[in-house]
């Protein structure tokens, strides 16, 4: 709770600003007064977990609503190809191009406000959501490892990455779940398969991204590792084909290993281990494992303890997203919104 207060009072710019955040404080871009969508996102995700803690959650419905009225502001029909731009579009600002891992996230939280209220126009949107990431799927056969979903809707995409296909992924495996319709199915099983076969480096862990000239970015991050885990624990709610379990479970237990070893989870951006536990949350309602809420646990307790300015319930982080509290750097709606996400997911657990 006082870490989305702080949210709230240091980087929330209200109801007469159209309810949009500033990207960071100190505010620190004068071209943009607010929000990229991605953050923008995160706050809505956040508010979201709020509305659901036991008790408390009812307090933040309104809230929660009003988080999604404001991402639709985000919306640009783009003379027949629609999508969720990075900034704002007019009048508000000057527009951005579609990136399919934002529209993908910006889905999967549809899908959770819908499940949270059972109103169908979110489940619309969620929908609308897939057809804009669907068209980032690239399966040109003179590519290597053809497949895959491109980063941005730009004639300048030159990579296919694990972010996009795995979080897409993760939002076709749930529209499935929500609506029972085949084509959600086929899609989630299509584009899960890729960036098993063609970015998996070892259990749990996938690359980066393959280049369209065959090169590959071997960087890793937990946020991959999360979708992938989700994806196959959703597949098997969905088809009951164990195959789909043992691979979540061999993802999360080959993923964990890799990220507990030194300052690899604390050298992570706070929002990608927040996706990252969230879907270990997911495999844990199916096969419960203490250690996805023991690692949740103590790298929340750490970040308390030495990101935190106990004056302003602010979370400060260095670029890498670890290290130690220091006063000069900005607090950021992203990362504020991660760790809103990661405390909600561990009150819930404990409810």
């Amino acid at each position: 709770m006082r870490t989305y207060d702080a949210l709230q009072h240091h980087l929330y710019q209200g109801k007469e600003s159209h309810g949009l955040y500033q990207e960071a404080t100190p505010h620190r871009d004068a071209d943009n007064a607010h929000s990229y969508l991605w953050p923008m996102r995160e706050a809505a995700a956040a508010t979201v977990d709020m509305a659901g803690l036991p008790g408390s959650g009812r307090r933040y419905t309104a809230d929660a609503a009003e988080r999604f009225t404001t991402l639709e502001l985000y919306f640009d029909p783009r003379d027949g190809r629609p999508g969720y731009d990075s900034y704002l579009p007019a009048p508000l600002g000057q527009g951005g191009d579609v990136f399919y891992d934002d529209n993908s996230v910006v889905g999967l939280t549809l899908l959770d406000q819908y499940e949270a209220t059972g109103d169908a126009a979110y489940l619309r949107r969620a929908e609308l959501a897939f057809d804009v990431v669907s068209r980032g799927w690239d399966d040109d056969p003179a590519k290597e490892c053809p497949g895959g979903m491109d980063w941005v809707d730009s004639p300048a995409n030159n990579m296919r990455a694990a972010n996009v296909t795995g979080l897409a992924a993760e939002l076709a495996a749930r529209l499935h779940q929500e609506t029972h319709r085949s084509r959600y199915l086929t899609s989630a099983q299509r584009w899960y398969e890729w960036n098993w076969s063609c970015l998996r480096q070892s259990p749990g862990l996938y690359r980066n991204s393959l280049g369209d000239d065959g090169s590959v970015n071997s960087t890793l991050w937990t946020y991959n590792s999360g979708a992938m885990v989700g994806t196959a624990a959703t597949l098997y709610k969905a088809t009951g084909d164990r195959t789909y379990l043992r691979r979540a479970e061999q993802d999360a237990e080959g993923s964990l290993a890799y990220w507990k070893q030194g300052e690899r989870l604390h050298d992570q951006p706070a929002i990608f281990n927040a996706i990252y536990f969230d879907n270990l949350r997911i495999l844990d309602g199916i096969r419960h494992d203490p250690a996805y809420r023991q690692t949740e646990s103590a790298y929340a307790e750490r970040v308390w303890k030495e990101n935190r300015d106990p004056a302003t319930g602010l979370f400060r982080f260095q670029p890498s997203g670890g290290g130690d509290y220091e006063p000069a750097a900005s607090a950021e709606t992203l990362e504020q919104s991660a760790m809103v996400q990661i405390f909600a997911g561990l009150a819930a657990d404990t409810a």
